[in-house]
């Protein structure tokens, strides 16, 4: 049993990766907390916090594709340096502008004035993370064995959640304690982890060079995503996933504010439960290895992630709301999990880069849609009735995919 869990981090250049992704990963959310919280203070409005995450996911969208395409004509190991180099020179920039106090509170003034430089700079890293998305997506695999790739996406996704519970309680204390500028060092400091595992580590497969023009290369793709029976379905439920879910986390300090009046430490308790309950989600795909039906197990938990996301944002006892987000947690993991296992098990090596990067635009871009059109929407609803909306969407769409539409429930 034990062996199953574990057997992706059996392999040398998988370990070192995930280990250096990981502490990069914590870095990551210990800025991200900051920054969330930040954003909504300065600017005193939510929808600067949909807005940030707008323009950190927008380069995914608008570039993710052509990323896709150097990624199956470049070594992907270079292209992941080239990212962090970005992200980590964004994080710096960052550092600096709080230290010598050019991003500072001042009394009279919220809005756009006070925070342009932290949403240019989201801009900047989400740049660097339509280069590097599609290069890691189509890397990651290749340093395991095929049977092994939904141990390896799910042992991917527990480093990413132990970095939603470590982050956000570095985040939380340093925040209080020290300050936003320790929080935005620290994260930049983690990009070496990462840059120093992609030195040392042995990439198998080396996409061939070609001459042909980028354009085409990126029908070819799409081309490929067309022939395969499902994929397409997959590719539209990883956008709805990101859609209709992940602005729950986007506006999670408006719950820990108006809705449980907290403060900082509530809402890194939120995403401590929630990040909790993702690891417990993973775990439990790890162990389940490689099964039958995925298709089918990934809407059910579709249609559970919907209603416990519902029942979230209506719940106003902290307690509940604790157990409902871990659940959240627990289910969005196995739907993340399934759905990218089956995306990577029907494609080629030589064609990963390109269907990732499809995949990576959908899945990312459903991000930036989702929390700039429901940050909108909170400001005439509020935040429990407008994220109770997206939760029955949720629910609805997993019962017309399982009982109507059985495509995905075939795989």
């Amino acid at each position: 049993m034990l062996d199953r869990v574990f057997k992706a981090l059996t392999y040398r250049d998988f370990r070192l990766l995930w280990l250096g992704a990981c502490t990069s990963s914590i870095g990551t959310w210990v800025q991200q907390t900051a920054q969330a919280w930040l954003v909504y203070t300065l600017s005193k409005d939510p929808f600067y916090l949909g807005l940030d995450a707008f323009l950190g996911q927008a380069p995914i969208i608008l570039f993710s594709l052509i990323g896709g395409v150097i990624a199956d004509r470049r070594d992907r190991r270079k292209m992941l340096l080239i990212s962090q180099y970005t992200q980590i020179t964004s994080a710096t920039i960052l550092t600096i502008l709080f230290f010598f106090g050019f991003l500072q509170p001042h009394p009279g003034q919220s809005g756009l004035r006070t925070v342009w430089p932290i949403l240019v700079l989201s801009f900047v890293t989400g740049m660097g993370q339509s280069l590097g998305g599609p290069a890691y997506q189509a890397l990651l695999p290749t340093l395991v064995a095929k049977e092994d790739f939904a141990n390896a996406i799910a042992w991917n996704s527990i480093q990413f959640n132990i970095a939603r519970i470590i982050g956000p309680t570095i985040a939380g204390i340093t925040l209080d304690k020290l300050g936003a500028t320790w929080c935005f060092g620290l994260n930049a400091a983690s990009f070496l982890a990462v840059i120093l595992s992609l030195h040392v580590i042995n990439v198998g497969f080396i996409p061939a060079r070609s001459s042909e023009p980028i354009l085409d290369s990126m029908k070819t793709g799409i081309g490929f995503i067309r022939t395969r029976s499902g994929l397409n379905s997959l590719i539209f439920l990883a956008f709805s996933l990101t859609l209709l879910a992940i602005p729950l986390m986007t506006f999670m300090p408006v719950f820990a504010k108006e809705v449980f009046h907290g403060n900082a430490m509530t809402f890194t308790r939120l995403l401590i439960f929630s990040g909790a309950g993702s690891i417990v989600g993973a775990l439990m795909v790890a162990a389940a290895g490689r099964m039958k039906r995925q298709g089918l197990i990934a809407l059910l938990a579709l249609t559970l992630l919907g209603l416990l996301i519902t029942g979230f944002s209506l719940s106003k006892y902290f307690p509940l709301s604790g157990i409902l987000i871990f659940g959240c947690g627990a289910a969005l993991m196995w739907v993340f999990s399934m759905v990218q296992s089956l995306v990577q098990a029907i494609t080629a090596d030589e064609m990963r880069g390109r269907v990732m990067s499809v995949y990576n635009v959908a899945f990312r871009g459903g991000m930036p849609i989702g929390s700039l059109l429901f940050g909108k929407l909170i400001e005439y609803f509020n935040v429990s009735w407008t994220m109770a909306a997206t939760g029955s969407l949720m629910a609805l769409m997993g019962l017309y995919l399982l009982l109507i539409h059985r495509r995905i429930a075939a795989l």
